[in-house]
């Protein structure tokens, strides 16, 4: 396992969230977040491995305009160096369409789910991405 920086990790996470907003294509509004580090579950804590995450939302836009973004994901991410691991429809009563992926090298991986509210209430639909990175040893 590799010994990283936290802080280095988070910026390569909020720049792989980056890259995911610029292949959606989207002009709607985007949820302020940095990416936070937080320790890898499947290890003991005094093993000190970590993980970066970053989850964040783009809204305010139409559901057909979210549904084309995860068409342009479906497409750009493998040009991109991703490999999409998973496309089809969450596990919960609503069946979100759900895109995970993992990028070349699985240094990070992304979960991408529309999350259309019309039928649900008020709440705006969206897109909800969560881009995490693999986990490290801190340094």
């Amino acid at each position: 396992m590799e010994v990283r920086d936290g802080d280095s990790v988070s910026t390569e996470v909020e720049g792989a969230s980056s890259r995911i907003l610029e292949m959606m294509a989207l002009k709607g509004k985007v949820t302020e977040s940095g990416a936070k580090v937080s320790r890898c579950s499947d290890y003991e804590p005094e093993d000190e491995v970590y993980r970066a995450r970053q989850p964040w939302s783009v809204y305010d836009l139409p559901v057909p305009e979210l549904e084309k973004a995860m068409d342009r994901l479906r497409q750009e991410l493998p040009k991109a160096g991703w490999t999409i691991v998973k496309d089809g429809t969450d596990g919960t009563p609503a069946k979100a369409p759900q895109i995970i992926a993992e990028s070349k090298g699985r240094e990070f991986a992304a979960d991408i789910r529309l999350m259309d509210q019309r039928k649900y209430g008020d709440d705006p639909s969206l897109i909800l991405v969560a881009v995490e990175s693999a986990c490290f040893r801190a340094k």
